[in-house]
């Protein structure tokens, strides 16, 4: 006979995996209108230095760290370890192997791009490219955290354990995508090139056991295109808060190959650049797996 205490939890203490998703979400509410409310604070400080939006992404990781803390050590009974940013987790080489992967994989398709003339380089004003390097950085860092803390963290774990890696990678992949559609210039295309890059940066979690490996590969992807090629991340050009200085990249050929307004990301080259190391990372895992 089914009691009220078998709908919500699965053992002795142990919630039932759509309840914690559920605390999870709740949490991330509670602590997001805090974060909010302290950005709210600082703003005008902030603003004053031109790093507005960077507190407010800031805070806003902070935000997730603190449910993902409450939500794996207060209703799990867990560390760190359970959602791959233990010690173990943050071994170099999985830092760099993440790093290596996601600057690549958009990397290498922008300059064959580029060598084809199917994007170009103009000039743009005069200024500092540390400076726009270092401020690209200050934001894209803790927006990936965020983005990975929530589909690839607590709730790819707890799903993981529930449904197994291939429905999880599939799931948090389209909802990954989804996520992206209110922004500028989305379309088709663009939102399931999201969607690959989700399979690829679950596909990094799944192989090196580490949510830091997929940050790093998240951040070198983003970089490489505001830090270093000064173009779209995403759709988002101007929103970004960032000032170009001395040149940028924009779209010479069709839309589908480079992205258009979308940025490189959007295009097929990038999908390429991905699924190379995407069946890579797959196959390699299956392969664990058996063992």
């Amino acid at each position: 006979m089914t009691t009220a205490r078998d709908v919500f939890f699965a053992s002795e203490r142990t919630l039932r995996a759509p309840w914690r998703i559920i605390a999870f979400i709740v949490v991330s509410a509670i602590t997001y209108f805090l974060a909010a409310v302290l950005a709210g604070s600082v703003e005008s400080v902030a603003g004053t230095f031109g790093m507005r939006l960077i507190v407010y992404t800031a805070v806003s990781t902070l935000a997730l760290l603190v449910s993902t803390y409450v939500c794996v050590y207060w209703i799990d009974g867990r560390t760190w370890d359970f959602v791959r940013l233990g010690r173990a987790s943050a071994q170099p080489s999985r830092l760099v192997a993440g790093t290596l992967m996601g600057a690549l994989a958009i990397g290498v398709p922008s300059v064959l791009l580029l060598v084809t003339h199917e994007l170009r380089i103009e000039p743009a004003p005069p200024g500092s490219w540390w400076d726009t390097a270092l401020r690209a950085a200050l934001l894209l860092i803790p927006a990936a955290l965020t983005e990975e803390l929530l589909l690839r963290g607590y709730i790819f774990v707890v799903l993981r354990e529930t449904i197994g890696w291939r429905w999880t990678l599939i799931g948090t992949s389209i909802v990954f995508g989804l996520l992206h559609t209110q922004n500028p210039g989305a379309d088709a295309e663009a939102i399931t090139l999201v969607i690959i890059a989700g399979f690829f940066l679950g596909a990094i979690v799944l192989v090196t056991e580490s949510l830091y490996a997929a940050w790093a590969a998240h951040f070198a992807w983003n970089w490489v295109m505001a830090g270093a090629l000064h173009t779209a991340v995403s759709g988002a050009a101007d929103q970004l808060g960032l000032v170009m200085s001395n040149y940028r990249v924009v779209d010479a050929g069709p839309d589908w190959l480079t992205g258009g307004a979308w940025g490189p990301e959007g295009g097929v080259a990038a999908g390429l650049g991905m699924f190379a190391f995407l069946f890579y990372l797959v196959g390699r895992h299956l392969n664990q797996s058996e063992r």
